[in-house]
């Protein structure tokens, strides 16, 4: 009687363990993203750099103080209701430790609430819109990814000078509106006279370039079209309306390599970028590099420097906590850290727990032995130089 009770305590005391020890020596992050969906072109770049960065950042033993980190995929294909079912489904089931993405900032805007639920860390890269650490935002919340404001500073030290107006053409949803808002909000010189918004879907901008010209032709001075558009769509063919006869130019921020083949028709067109992998020169950004062209023989785009600079930061983190996941030890650790990246040094600020991170104040050059418009710095926007906004009422 006795050993059969020994032998059932083993056993129970075993159950017990087997699922601690599997957790306790995992680091389990889920990564929702666009995988498919009209996005999908970020999304994969956005999983090839988080996998490399966790590569580089454990010097290739993808594991921190001896656990090994695991990798969860889940394709959101960019709809807000899936996403949100999909990182519940992460936290809860698949017991993951940490989420990064999404891809969509309206995606984001779903999850934002799932991460506060179950009280685990969303690490959001890429989305853009301010509203993500912004009204919206909770203390769960980490973005190593630019926001639309850091966007939007950047292109108006570009181009908001004295006698210039402006007229800004971007998609109607949370991305556009935020990033347009967040330009008027940083253009102090410079007189905008017209927001011009389209659906996401737009194949033909006829009647809106119509719009802009309009509002723009009889303009004294310089004038510019901001153009803020991401995924499907091509808003540079406004250009075959023949704006140079209204003496209007076009301006935009940086975009990804085949987005950017679009802008060879565009030399000396200035704005500002959040990376190329050409411009940043430390030993991150050079292993980037290296890496990328060693497996793809091409160089890392926009996004894949984005996941790479989330795992960095993930990594940083775990390895200042000596690999324990507990939220509360994470979030303690990661308010005001600073971590390296592709782009130099980010800082996630304390307030909106937002990377504060340079960006790239550009002009394209025709180079014929790349098939993108190149942009070449004209200066480095230091994150210290840029006023970017607290607005999430903390």
């Amino acid at each position: 009687m006795q050993r059969r009770t020994l032998v059932a305590l083993a056993t129970l005391a075993a159950t017990l363990s087997a699922p601690v020890f599997s957790q306790s020596g995992e680091i389990r992050i889920a990564h929702v993203y666009s995988k498919t969906g009209p996005l999908e072109a970020y999304g994969k770049q956005t999983q090839t750099g988080l996998m490399m960065g966790l590569e580089y950042a454990t010097g290739g033993t993808m594991a921190v103080n001896g656990k090994k980190i695991v990798v969860i995929e889940k394709d959101d294909q960019g709809k807000p209701d899936l996403g949100k079912s999909l990182l519940a489904s992460a936290y809860s089931d698949d017991k993951a430790d940490i989420a990064v993405g999404p891809t969509s900032s309206g995606v984001a805007l779903a999850l934002l609430p799932v991460a506060e639920e179950y009280k685990k860390i969303l690490l959001v890269e890429p989305a853009v819109a301010d509203a993500i650490t912004g009204d919206k935002w909770n203390k769960y919340i980490f973005r190593t990814g630019r926001n639309s404001s850091q966007d939007a500073i950047g292109n108006a030290v570009a181009i908001d000078k004295p006698g210039v107006t402006i007229a800004t053409l971007a998609q109607d949803y949370a991305f556009g509106r935020d990033g347009v808002k967040a330009f008027k909000d940083a253009i102090n010189s410079a007189k905008l006279v017209h927001e011009e918004y389209l659906p996401t879907t737009t194949t033909d901008f006829t009647a809106g370039a119509q719009r802009l010209i309009d509002k723009l032709k009889d303009q004294p001075g310089r004038k510019i079209i901001w153009i803020l558009w991401a995924g499907a769509g091509n808003p540079f063919k406004i250009a075959d309306m023949d704006l140079k006869r209204y003496g209007i130019e076009i301006a935009t921020g940086g975009n990804i390599l085949p987005a950017m083949a679009s802008f060879k028709n565009f030399p000396g067109m200035e704005g500002a970028t959040y990376y190329y992998f050409g411009i940043p020169k430390n030993p991150v950004n050079e292993a980037l590099v290296s890496a990328h062209y060693k497996q793809f023989k091409a160089p890392p785009d926009f996004f894949t420097a984005g996941g790479f600079s989330s795992a960095m930061a993930l990594v940083t983190a775990l390895k200042a906590t000596g690999g324990d996941v507990n939220t509360k030890k994470l979030i303690k650790t990661m308010e005001g850290m600073s971590f390296d990246t592709p782009k130099g040094k980010m800082t996630f600020r304390k307030e909106d727990h937002q990377a504060l991170q340079s960006m790239y104040h550009f002009k394209i050059k025709v180079d014929p032995a790349f098939a993108w418009g190149v942009p070449e710095l004209v200066r480095e926007i230091k994150p210290e130089e840029m006023n970017v906004p607290v607005r999430n009422k903390r």
